[in-house]
């Protein structure tokens, strides 16, 4: 859709810098813009002390601070019960079955680009913008939209928004795609933005002090027992503490001491196991993954020479990318890939651009 016919946008507002700035370069591209702050948890429900004003309540008010000084409306919608259903109780299940779990997608995929956008369409506004480091062109030959790297690559988001369909592509703005986070910073200072050097945060927003075990067994009420730890011969080596407590690569907490350094090679919720193993065993040159979204175009006809990350912080590494069926792809590597995880995603490249991603079997 043309930008000059509707230019009426929802503003995602974090109570971050970016997306304050993304705000300011929305209105200053002459959208008319609302500022939205999505609640997507209650302080009591994730063990946080219901009047302390960390997390949700001061992101709120910095937000809230910004659009005043845009000019813009502010709003807050309670998306908590969808935050609930769709980002923490799927973290819960992946822990639980052995998987480690990726909630930045989640929450992309199913509260900003799904409901968000649902609820800007029902306020009759064509985009959402959002404080995200990537960049979304419309590939003049084949028409479809393309999900880009952004400029500044220790900025760069793309990895998180892989699920991202044709239509929220065409519906989305991402400002800050062609700026680097020193310049973001630069003009939230030059409009006086009280978030202007406001830290970014590290942790998942619903576990902030990152204990994901003491998180689990606050949410689930459930106790998960002690097991075996194994070596892959089926030898006992110790015992653990409870499953929902390690992830492939895990190297630390492990209250074991041997003569060599051992890994979590495997996470076994039959028989509540969690295999270790030496370093130089953590290596795989191949991967299934499905529940697969493919961007730029809707299937692979053929094997095709890609690069792909196993996660968010991984260099990218050159494989053959292969689809196996609607929803599978079979990646092989040219050089095996350390900790490869289930429940991570994969996220394949051609150059700067996005080819798609899934889930890793």
């Amino acid at each position: 859709m043309d930008d000059t016919m509707n230019k009426k946008a929802v503003i995602a507002m974090s109570g971050g810098v970016d997306s304050g700035v993304a705000a300011f370069l929305m209105r200053e591209q002459g959208y008319d813009c609302i500022g939205v702050t999505m609640k997507l948890f209650h302080n009591e429900d994730i063990g946080i002390p219901k009047g302390h004003t960390c997390c949700s309540l001061d992101d709120v008010e910095d937000a809230r601070s910004v659009a005043y000084a845009l000019g813009i409306p502010h709003y807050v919608f309670n998306f908590s019960e969808n935050f609930k259903d769709e980002v923490i109780n799927r973290f819960i299940a992946a822990y639980e079955n052995g998987r480690t779990p990726n909630p930045c997608i989640d929450c992309n995929r199913y509260l900003k680009f799904y409901k968000l956008y649902l609820r800007a369409k029902e306020l009759k506004r064509d985009y959402v913008a959002t404080g995200h480091y990537a960049r979304i062109e419309r590939d003049a030959v084949s028409g479809r939209y393309l999900l880009k790297k952004a400029r500044d690559p220790e900025k760069d988001q793309s990895y998180v928004l892989y699920t991202m369909s044709q239509e929220q592509l065409a519906h989305t703005r991402f400002p800050l795609g062609g700026m680097t986070k020193a310049e973001v910073r630069k003009t939230a200072e030059s409009q006086g933005f009280i978030n202007a050097r406001k830290h970014d945060s590290q942790d998942i927003c619903f576990v902030p002090q990152g204990n994901y075990a003491d998180f689990i067994e606050e949410q689930t009420g459930r106790c998960y027992p002690e097991g075996d730890f194994i070596d892959r011969e089926g030898h006992i080596l110790g015992r653990h503490r409870g499953i929902v407590r390690y992830t492939i690569g895990q190297r630390k907490g492990l209250g074991l001491s041997f003569s060599e350094p051992l890994y979590v090679s495997a996470v076994n919720p039959s028989d509540n196991t969690v295999t270790l193993s030496r370093e130089s065993e953590l290596y795989s040159r191949s991967l299934t993954a499905r529940d697969i979204n493919l961007i730029p175009l809707s299937r692979l006809d053929k094997t095709l020479r890609l690069k792909a990350k196993v996660r968010y912080r991984q260099t990218e590494q050159w494989a053959n990318v292969t689809q196996t069926d609607e929803d599978t792809l079979h990646i092989e590597f040219d050089e095996p890939q350390r900790a490869v995880t289930k429940g991570q995603a994969v996220v394949l490249y051609d150059g700067d651009i996005v080819v798609g991603g899934g889930t890793i079997e």
